[in-house]
């Protein structure tokens, strides 16, 4: 299974519109969704790009617009392993 950090926040209309896009891989992606509010570090980094995609095993990153054919694309050949 593939395993994704959503980096967002509360209340964000887009992280909700970013996960909508997710639903479609659920079977084959886990994602742990993270709210920068809790940390400084990920507020300084995320605040102006959320929501943000990023592959916990290559640290890869998908900001925001993206649709299903993009996500497929990004995950690649690990979307088709698991598959």
């Amino acid at each position: 299974m593939i395993q994704l950090n959503l980096y967002g926040t509360v209340g964000c209309h887009l992280c909700d519109a970013a996960l909508a896009q997710l639903a479609p891989l659920m079977t084959d992606v886990q994602v742990n969704q993270v709210d920068i509010v809790d940390s400084n570090e990920l507020m300084e980094r995320y605040q102006l790009r959320i929501p943000v995609l990023q592959r916990v095993d290559s640290g890869a990153e998908l900001d925001w617009p993206f649709d299903l054919a993009s996500l497929m694309a990004w995950l690649g050949d690990s979307l088709r392993e698991e598959g």
